[in-house]
Formats: structure tokens, sequence, C-alpha cells
């Protein structure tokens, strides 16, 4: 069993590379990928069921080796707040400068926010209030989805207005 998963895994050689390749987009990671999922093949050999097709068990492999080294990176700069609502906070090393406060004033927004739709005013809100989504969802009882396109639309509306507001003083 063993020499024939060896001699099909040969035949697929480069097809598993050129699909870690995508997976990654870098040689390094995908080297690594293929390693870890040859390495993953050759010792679940006896769970492949002979007759079925090897490639596709092969690529279902690597994609979830890809998928669970990518949530492992993803929880490794992630840190956990203990408080009662679980928000997660990205504990990324560089901060971002925000010139929000000094380009617009804070004044300057409540009249860009008092002019929306009703419909996107009181979810911008709750959002910039700190609100989850499915927090605002059930607070409003509007589905998910439409919460977060109105919560989009609205700061697109915002940023229209804040640019047509800073051509105008210019």
């Amino acid at each position: 069993m063993t020499a024939t998963i060896n001699s099909q895994l040969n035949d697929i050689t480069n097809s598993l590379r050129a699909f870690s390749l995508k997976l990654t987009g870098n040689d390094v990671d995908a080297h690594d990928l293929y390693q870890d999922t040859a390495y993953r093949i050759m010792s679940n050999a006896d769970k492949f069921r002979a007759g079925t097709n090897f490639k596709a068990w092969a690529v279902t492999i690597m994609r979830n080796i890809f998928i669970n080294n990518y949530r492992k990176k993803v929880r490794r700069g992630t840190i956990l707040d203990e408080t009662p609502n679980n928000y997660y906070l990205n504990s990324g090393a560089k901060a971002i400068q925000n010139d929000g406060e000094s380009n617009a004033s804070y004044k300057e927004l409540l009249k860009m926010v008092a002019k929306l739709p009703e419909e996107f005013k009181r979810p911008f809100w709750m959002a910039y209030k700190g609100y989850k989504y499915d927090e605002i969802a059930e607070e409003l009882d509007a589905p998910l989805g439409t919460i977060k396109s109105r919560i989009f639309f609205a700061r697109r509306k915002l940023r229209q207005m804040y640019k047509t507001a800073n051509a105008i003083r210019a």
C-alpha cells in the first residue's frame, strides 16, 4: 500500500507544488506546505480508499493544513479580552496613526451624520459607539447582512460628504 501511495504522490507532485504556491504566495511557505502534506499523506496512507481519487484526497489534505496553519497564525496575533462581551483585539506591533480628529472636527462629523438617512444613521452611531454588528442587528431587529451594508454605505456617504466639504474649502 505504501509503495502505491508513494507512486501516486510522485505522479501529482508538480500539481501539489503548484497548488501550495497558489495558496501561500511564496516559495518557502509553499515548500513547507508541500512537505507537511506529503508527510500527512504518508502517515495516513491507511486511510486512503483504493479506487477513489488520490489527487482530490491529497489536495483536500493540503487545503486543510493550509487553513489550520492560517488559523494558528491569526490566533497567535490575537489576544483575548476577558470582558463579558469577548471582543478580540488585534495585538499587532504597529500602531496606525489616525488623523481623523485633526482633519475633521467632531462637530463636523455630527453635522454630516445628521444628514444621513435614518436607516444608515442609527446603525452607524451604534457601530461608532462600539457595538458589535450582531448586537446592532439584534437591537434594530434587522438581518446581520443588512446592518453591515448600512454601516458600509453610511461610511461611504460620509467619505463623500467629507471630500465634498474639503473640496469646497480648498
